[in-house]
């Protein structure tokens, strides 16, 4: 008789079985017939596996009496068998110019919503407006491709749900509470430690796909003083799979949550209420800049004739269509006024 757990792990491929069953064992060894009898596959299979393993760089022992995994070499591996049963769901590469063009090439050949594409490696890592993104070794890159039933208009709603489920997720692994920065921004202590962008592919008024990208500083070395990573704060090296895993999770319960039932006709507005209850910076001076001055911009900028200053003002979160709202002090013949910036080529700045 096949007991649950059998049936369960029947379910995922030979590699991702082989990794499970030899972790359990934590470096003890377990011969080829135990694991082709507990898998259910022929012995040669798993020689096969293993050795695919190993050229993987999984750190397997291999003995007369059988097979073990050094727990203590284990690599930070994010390879699409060490998600489960999300397997079949993932596309990996050990380097690539950009995952988001990677989703846009699987898009347009049709690939299913919920692909991930995700890389070791980016070479041309990008950011918003055309900027780069570094990707270091050991950070976590990657796109999730969507194709939501939403009209162009709606497009923000996913986006909000990615935003609070990588705030929601980094602050859990890191102990510290994570703030939103809008537009696409989180950080931790005043410290860069993740963003997100997004593309949009649309067909009359309705989405035709959606690529969400997420760049996270999971083990890499901070380029500077203004951002951070989770093992720096956690001060010990994190899995970036269980990092990917959870944020997948949490992003599937505020789907439910907020793009489901009752909800969807106003999750538009439940998604900025729960947005703002994280943001960063909410009731500061902050100024609306012209594109060519970045999200980096600093402040003495403001005070250069050449910058053009969009707006300023206090920044008073965003609205449910994801656009900033930057409220104008009141003078002493005016009364206050909000001004809404959509999330594009615009950038916030925060000063004293």
């Amino acid at each position: 008789m096949v007991n649950k757990s059998q049936k369960n792990n029947s379910e995922l491929s030979s590699k991702a079985q082989l990794v499970l069953e030899l972790r359990k064992k934590q470096g003890e060894t377990l011969s080829g017939s135990a694991l082709a009898k507990i898998i259910g596959i022929s012995r040669v299979a798993v020689w096969k596996g293993i050795q695919s393993l190993v050229e993987a760089g999984y750190p397997i022992e291999t003995t007369d009496a059988g097979y073990s995994l050094n727990p203590h070499k284990d690599g930070d591996f994010l390879y699409p068998w060490e998600f489960g049963k999300r397997e079949a769901m993932f596309r990996h590469f050990e380097s690539t110019g950009s995952t988001m063009d990677r989703a846009r090439e699987f898009a347009e050949q049709g690939l299913a919503a919920g692909t991930v594409i995700i890389a070791e490696k980016q070479k041309a890592g990008r950011g918003r407006n055309g900027r780069t993104w570094a990707s270091r070794q050991g950070g976590l890159f990657f796109t999730i491709l969507d194709r939501p039933a939403l009209a162009v208009a709606d497009y923000t709603l996913p986006c909000l749900i990615l935003q609070i489920a990588v705030t929601r997720t980094l602050s859990a692994i890191c102990g510290k509470q994570a703030r939103l920065r809008w537009p696409n921004d989180i950080y931790i202590d005043q410290r860069k430690i993740a963003g997100v962008m997004t593309e949009i592919s649309g067909e009359g008024d309705r989405i035709n796909w959606l690529a969400l990208g997420v760049g996270i500083n999971v083990n890499n070395p901070a380029l500077s003083g203004k951002s951070v990573s989770c093992a720096e704060i956690i001060g010990h090296p994190v899995s970036r799979s269980e990092v990917l895993l959870r944020l997948l999770a949490e992003i599937e319960q505020l789907t439910l949550r907020f793009n489901s039932g009752a909800a969807y006709s106003q999750g538009n507005r439940l998604l900025a209420v729960e947005w703002n209850s994280l943001a960063d910076c909410i009731g500061a001076k902050a100024a609306v800049l012209d594109p060519g001055y970045g999200e980096s911009a600093h402040v003495q900028a403001f005070r250069d004739p050449q910058t053009r200053v969009l707006a300023r003002g206090i920044f008073s979160g965003i609205d449910p269509a994801g656009r900033c709202i930057i409220t104008s002090e009141p003078g002493q013949n005016s009364r206050a006024e909000a001004l809404y910036f959509n999330p594009g080529p615009v950038s916030l700045a925060f000063f004293s």
